[in-house]
């Protein structure tokens, strides 16, 4: 079976030249890199790389992230598939191991991932240096190596992750009804979970994730939070997103009263500026 890595991105040029590096060094080299750009400024243009590299361009505003992974898959020629985020760097070993695994298995598959420092591959790297300065994720165990059933559905995370090109289209693709940023992914999980798609994490190989600030909570994405956590609710009955949600009401941005979400209030350039925060050291 062939193996396809889909990626989108907006405006992360530097980032997604280390994903196509780390790609290069593949012991296995992916059969293709599908890359969707998000109306990025300038555009994302070909680069010379030992595998196809296609590019697709989806123009609109935001962050349509559930719509440009379908449109990754829909241009993928690929059996399986594997989702990176533009911010990580494969391993050596990742193609190889997630292909073989989605060959043993019909499932929703998610790879290790572990946090770089600000300084960390920002020019020449070495993978075993990146090994012993990355740390793992807090609350995701995976196994040393090979595989381990997840059974919370809401634990899985669109970073890196694998599976059949079929099964992806079988469960109709991410829900486009989550436009903008949050829950889209956990909704995927949910609704693998609820056809039968056994959630597995691959220890072993993975992929680095590189540096960025993230804010905390997010406000400059609390619209399209709070609708997309009420379109999750309706559909689950359940909150997703709840760290989040609990920050924007303690702040009095919203209000959450039955089943529904109150914006009372946008927040200020001022905060979402103090929001700010390191990645590395929130891991």
């Amino acid at each position: 079976m062939s193996l396809s890595v889909l990626t989108i991105v907006k405006n992360r040029s530097a980032h997604l030249a280390q994903l196509i590096e780390g790609l290069r060094r593949s012991a296995v080299p992916p059969a293709e890199l599908v890359i969707v750009d998000m109306a990025s400024h300038p555009p994302v243009s070909a680069v010379e790389a030992p595998f196809p590299i296609r590019i697709v361009r989806l123009d609109g505003p935001g962050l349509p992230l559930a719509a440009a992974r379908n449109a990754a898959a829909r241009a993928a020629s690929g059996d399986t598939l594997l989702f990176l985020d533009v911010d990580c760097i494969p391993m050596r070993d990742l193609t190889g191991a997630i292909a073989r695994c989605l060959n043993d298995h019909d499932a929703l598959i998610c790879a290790e991932i572990r946090y770089l420092a600000p300084d960390h591959a920002r020019g020449e790297w070495d993978e075993a240096d990146l090994l012993q300065r990355a740390k793992g994720h807090p609350v995701r165990e995976f196994p040393a190596q090979g595989l381990r059933q997840e059974n919370n559905a809401g634990l899985f995370w669109s970073l890196a992750f694998g599976l059949h090109r079929q099964r992806f289209w079988d469960l109709a693709g991410f829900d486009e009804a989550f436009t903008g940023y949050g829950a889209e992914d956990t909704d995927f999980g949910f609704r693998a979970r609820q056809a039968g798609v056994p959630l597995l994490f691959m220890g072993g190989a993975g992929a680095f994730h590189q540096y960025h600030d993230v804010f905390d909570p997010p406000l400059q994405h609390l619209e399209d939070i709070v609708r997309n956590a009420g379109l999750f609710r309706a559909r689950w009955n359940m909150w997703p997103m709840e760290g989040w949600l609990d920050a924007f009401e303690t702040g009095g941005w919203i209000a959450r009263c039955g089943g529904g979400i109150d914006v009372r209030r946008l927040p200020s350039e001022i905060e979402i500026k103090q929001a700010r925060m390191s990645a590395f050291a929130s891991t």
